[in-house]
């Protein structure tokens, strides 16, 4: 079977994507209507996905540096010079950030996430008290996506948890009610210092794992996201969910991070990678390398 047309992008430059926002805004409908979907597993069935919903939580830094991504245009160059390798499968982001990328062409005959609960806002004082505020469970469905990502923070003495359990609960049912899947991304987190941290001990992130992935009627369309940590064996051992890596902050060497992705992409439970700040902003500015490197690790 051949690959499908492309469809030709409304627009070339973001000057023309803020014109249709303000002149013809209809025009993301129809777009969304045109794009070209793609099943979420084809081929070798592994996946290499950047992410960036980080914005839309006020999570502007990446490493030192807390204003990284303040440029809008900054982040859709490295995110189109990602999504042009032709190894990468998609892309998890807020709905602002998607249809930028859609008016841009960047999304066709691509897997495309959606990310739903950003009410958590870094440094706040409700930041685990974490409800959707992004896209809807519909709207995913509607628009043809192939799922949406929820942030699932477990702080256990923290009353705003329970607010994020029920509203993650009641998506999951909604999504697998329209065949789509619930990307679930648990940690066990506590306020130190007044900051959120998140324990990334192996204990940890598998109680968080054994919590998160019985949220909903059904787990039938759920998968996980998950860091790298130690002992990621006996971690993918207490879950049989398909489950993608995340990047997260890059605070090691890349060639640390990238030897770490690659013992555990070796567990079977583990479909791919779904990786933002550490592919889109690498510590020499080399964005096109990061990928490829890391698109290696999945291939």
């Amino acid at each position: 079977m051949g690959t499908a047309a492309v469809v030709s992008p409304l627009c070339s430059t973001y000057a023309e994507v803020t014109a249709i926002r303000a002149t013809r805004p209809q025009a993301i409908a129809e777009a969304w209507a045109q794009r070209h979907p793609r099943p979420t597993i084809t081929g070798d069935d592994r996946l290499m996905i950047v992410a960036a919903d980080h914005p839309a939580r006020g999570a502007l830094s990446v490493g030192s540096n807390p204003r990284a991504m303040n440029s809008r245009s900054d982040l859709l160059d490295r995110l189109r010079t990602a999504l042009a390798n032709p190894g990468v499968d998609g892309v998890l982001a807020t709905s602002d950030i998607l249809e930028d990328l859609l008016l841009l062409g960047a999304l066709d005959n691509k897997v495309v996430l959606s990310s739903m609960n950003r009410g958590g806002l870094a440094g706040a004082s409700f930041e685990l008290d974490d409800r959707m505020t992004a896209a809807t469970a519909k709207w995913t469905i509607d628009v043809g996506l192939n799922g949406a990502k929820m942030l699932c923070r477990v702080d256990l003495g923290d009353p705003g948890t329970l607010n994020m359990m029920t509203a993650c609960a009641a998506a999951v049912d909604e999504l697998a009610a329209g065949e789509s899947i619930a990307m679930l991304e648990p940690f066990l987190s506590s306020r130190i210092d007044g900051k959120v941290r998140n324990d990334l001990t192996a204990d940890a992130v598998i109680k968080s794992m054994h919590i998160i992935q019985g949220l909903g009627s059904t787990s039938a369309y759920t998968w996980l996201k998950l860091p790298v940590v130690d002992e990621m064996e006996r971690v993918m051992d207490a879950t049989t969910l398909p489950t993608l890596l995340l990047g997260g902050d890059p605070q090691t060497a890349p060639d640390e991070t990238f030897a770490s992705w690659e013992r555990a992409l070796r567990i079977p439970s583990v479909r791919g990678l779904i990786v933002g700040r550490t592919l889109l902003y690498p510590a020499d500015d080399d964005v096109a390398t990061a990928v490829d490197t890391a698109v290696n690790l999945v291939s």
